[in-house]
């Protein structure tokens, strides 16, 4: 009698367990330059048999990579302005694409402390010269567009959303040039800084914005002095870190998470060498890149190397946009859908950089380079992927030194009238179908041509993220426990698989 109720549990488990992997389900959503936008292509059945005639792309959920923070983009006045111009209906649209979770369900975004390019100008939260105690310190400025944004966003977002905030320069009267673009903190005023960023968080959590880390500084090599910056060397920041800002967020109390560098892939190595210090590492969450020095390589071999050198420090993409716009393009150019699937887009460095780098800079096609970047970013250790600013007008500003760019949503105020990229689309594969807290998992192998990287979300659901480059479509199987999903994607497309 017993062993015959040992052999019917077992044999029940074995169906139980049967019915299991035979109800799972993998859902394709697609963008294509053929018009599809995210478009839920249903849903295909697992079978037991492996298909010879198909390339396999395994996936291995039991290996498990870097913890994924989340992916978003940046609050900027320039984006609030043009939001605050357009209707309040428009406006709410706007906002509900980007933060609700039938939308792109942003997780992670950034802010600038004080003006950046893309602000209608330059401004600081303090500008009385020698206020070492910061008596004057206010973020009015931000009180009309950049709060009202992110509060608005915070209604919208069902799981809310991390900020990470960014400093493009201190005031002058902090600096040895006395200027808003180029020159350094003047070393007496380290502490004056650091307090500063102590009562921006604060006057932020005042307002019911929880702030959850800053980078130290926005590009600290500068910008050639064209808008606001100022210089640190990886010594200064590095001093600047262990002795001023971490101790002053923990006299203050503050769990603030620090990001150091916040620049360019290809000087990446030489910035988080700092964390040799222990003092710094032990003050450092991680480590900001952007992505301006190519719009082809994603600098692999760099993030890879400094993972491996400081294993237990977070690597982030903190910026990266379609810059440079209207310098070659014809004028409007970056308006249609089109666009952004051709190799028609330029960059900074196309015209203006160094003849040794010019190889790095060709023209590229706008939805590839948002795609590899974060297929590619992910594969090599970033946990999370920040685009720039969320919404700009059809020019690509406003801007208060005509740096124009493009944002995944464009809009003109003039008309009311409001223009989901492809960019948008692009974003939301990864922001909608990654949830903050999943981990990159293994890849045993995959179809030759395509780009791959898989995440398994906290709530135990695969997302596979396929991007196809090519102009001819690709059939394939998903392998996983065994089971195999064929599916086909078209050429010029991206899709996100969600195994369930």
């Amino acid at each position: 009698m017993k062993r015959s109720a040992s052999i019917y549990f077992i044999l029940s488990l074995v169906i139980l367990l049967s019915c299991s992997q035979a109800s799972e389900t993998l859902r394709i959503y697609q963008t294509s330059q053929s018009g599809d936008k995210l478009a839920d292509k249903g849903s295909v059945s697992a079978t037991a048999m492996k298909d010879a005639k198909l390339a396999t792309l395994a996936i291995d959920p039991e290996r498990r990579y870097q913890q994924i923070v989340g992916f978003g983009g940046a609050f900027t006045e320039s984006s609030a302005s043009v939001l605050n111009q357009l209707s309040d209906a428009k406006r709410a649209d706007v906002i509900q694409n980007y933060f609700g979770a039938a939308g792109a369900a942003y997780s992670l975004t950034r802010t600038h402390i004080n003006s950046c390019d893309f602000s209608l100008s330059t401004y600081a939260y303090d500008t009385i010269p020698g206020d070492e105690a910061l008596i004057h310190f206010s973020i009015q400025e931000d009180m009309d567009d950049l709060v009202p944004f992110i509060k608005d966003a915070m209604k919208v977002s069902k799981d809310g959303f991390k900020i990470l905030a960014s400093p493009w320069t201190a005031p002058p009267w902090m600096k040895d040039n006395n200027g808003w673009y180029g020159g350094s903190l003047r070393p007496e005023y380290n502490g004056t800084w650091a307090l500063y960023f102590s009562k921006y968080i604060q006057a932020y959590q005042a307002q019911g914005i929880p702030v959850w880390g800053v980078t130290v500084e926005n590009e600290p090599l500068g910008n050639g002095g064209q808008w606001e910056s100022m210089i640190f060397t990886p010594q200064t920041q590095a001093k600047f870190v262990k002795d001023f800002l971490s101790p002053r967020f923990k006299t203050d109390g503050m769990d603030i998470k620090i990001l150091i560098f916040d620049q360019n892939r290809d000087e990446l190595e030489e910035w988080a060498a700092m964390l040799d210090d222990p003092d710094v590492a032990d003050a450092v969450w991680g480590t900001a890149v952007h992505w301006y020095s190519s719009t082809t390589d994603w600098y692999p071999e760099a993030l890879n190397a400094v993972h491996e050198k400081y294993p237990g420090k977070m690597l982030m993409h903190t910026e990266g946009c379609i810059d440079n716009v209207g310098n070659d393009e014809p004028a409007g150019a970056w308006l249609k859908d089109q666009w952004y699937w051709e190799k028609a887009a330029t960059d900074w460095g196309f015209f203006w950089a160094a003849e040794a780098d010019k190889a790095k800079h060709p023209p590229y096609v706008p939805v590839y380079r948002y795609a590899c970047d974060i297929i590619g970013g992910l594969n090599s250790w970033l946990a999370g992927w920040i685009d720039w600013n969320m919404v700009l007008d059809f020019q690509g500003g406003p801007n208060h030194k005509n740096n124009w760019c493009v944002a995944p949503v464009l809009a003109d105020p003039k008309t009311d009238t409001v223009y989901y990229t492809p960019l948008f689309y692009v974003m939301s594969h990864f922001s909608r179908f990654i949830r903050p807290g999943a981990h990159r998992i293994g890849i045993d192998s995959a179809p030759e041509g395509l780009m791959t990287t898989a995440c398994k979300n906290p709530d135990g659901s695969i997302a596979l993220a396929v991007l196809n480059p090519g102009g001819q479509p690709a059939s394939f199987q998903v392998e996983y426990r065994k089971r195999f999903f064929p599916v086909t994607i078209p050429g010029r497309a991206i899709q996100t698989l969600v195994i369930r």
